[in-house]
């Protein structure tokens, strides 16, 4: 059985305070990991108030300050991390997850479905959905609000990932709930990492949930944080469990009918 050391590192960032937000988080990956999950936008916080103050604090990928301290720490402590960051490439600003191995080279996914006031500042994900190799196995990556969009997933788990990373930071309360049912649907396992507290710089507070959860083939909750507390929760993941063989006649990407769905 092969077996992957996985965690979901759940944080609370003060908006714009990047160096210590980026250190923060870094200290409370467990040691031993293969593979790491840290929050969407995890180095500057959520609320940005408008274009110019995304542009301020947007990086580029792979050379900016965060995703330079991610590649040291990966190097440093051999766990592949997936984090999510505020990505400037020329004019143009996305909300980017970022995947850094211990080897320092770096793959992307920009968030395909934006959410909310992400529609007036981020330009919308233009890489589709890729599938990477990272730590002995195939990793996807999706962000936050990919979760209500079954397409997502299960088109990383057509495209061959056995892990889903999903950097978060939730404010709705479904999703800690639908992510093992996207795990048992498409047979591979899910680690969300969101964000705790509470960032009130526009009309209305936003109030992010925690429960990060790391969720098996089975549908099981492997691990599961709380809603008011920074903390990380680690699982081993068995990889040959990521069987798409539901039963000995039934595959869940053979048995699909997608001429008779829209």
């Amino acid at each position: 059985m092969t077996k992957l050391r996985a965690a979901v590192v759940q944080t609370e960032p003060v908006f714009g305070d990047v160096a210590a937000n980026v250190a923060e988080a870094l200290e409370l990956v467990p040691a031993g990991c293969d593979l790491a999950v840290l929050p969407e936008l995890f180095a500057t916080g959520y609320q940005f108030r408008d274009s110019d103050e995304l542009a301020s604090l947007a990086e580029s990928v792979p050379d900016g300050s965060t995703c330079s301290a991610l590649r040291a720490a990966a190097a440093n402590s051999g766990t592949t991390l997936v984090a999510g960051l505020a990505e400037r490439d020329g004019d143009r600003l996305f909300n980017t997850a970022v995947l850094v191995r211990p080897d320092g080279t770096v793959d992307r996914y920009r968030k395909v479905h934006l959410f909310w006031d992400e529609k007036l500042i981020f330009t919308p994900g233009d890489l589709g959905f890729p599938v990477f190799a990272a730590c002995g196995t195939t990793v996807g990556l999706m962000i936050c609000f990919d979760w209500l969009f079954p397409e997502a997933a299960g088109t990383l788990a057509r495209r061959g990932a056995k892990v889903i990373c999903h950097p978060s930071n939730l404010v709705l309360p479904h999703c800690p709930d639908v992510m093992p049912l996207r795990a048992l649907e498409n047979r591979v396992y899910t680690l969300t990492a969101n964000r705790v507290g509470c960032e009130h710089r526009g009309e209305a507070p936003l109030n992010f949930i925690g429960r990060s959860v790391a969720a098996s083939p089975r549908g099981e909750r492997l691990v599961e944080c709380g809603t008011d507390r920074t903390e990380a929760a680690a699982a081993d993941l068995e990889l040959d469990l990521c069987d798409p063989y539901l039963t000995p006649r039934n595959h869940v990407v053979a048995d699909r009918r997608p001429e008779f769905y829209d």
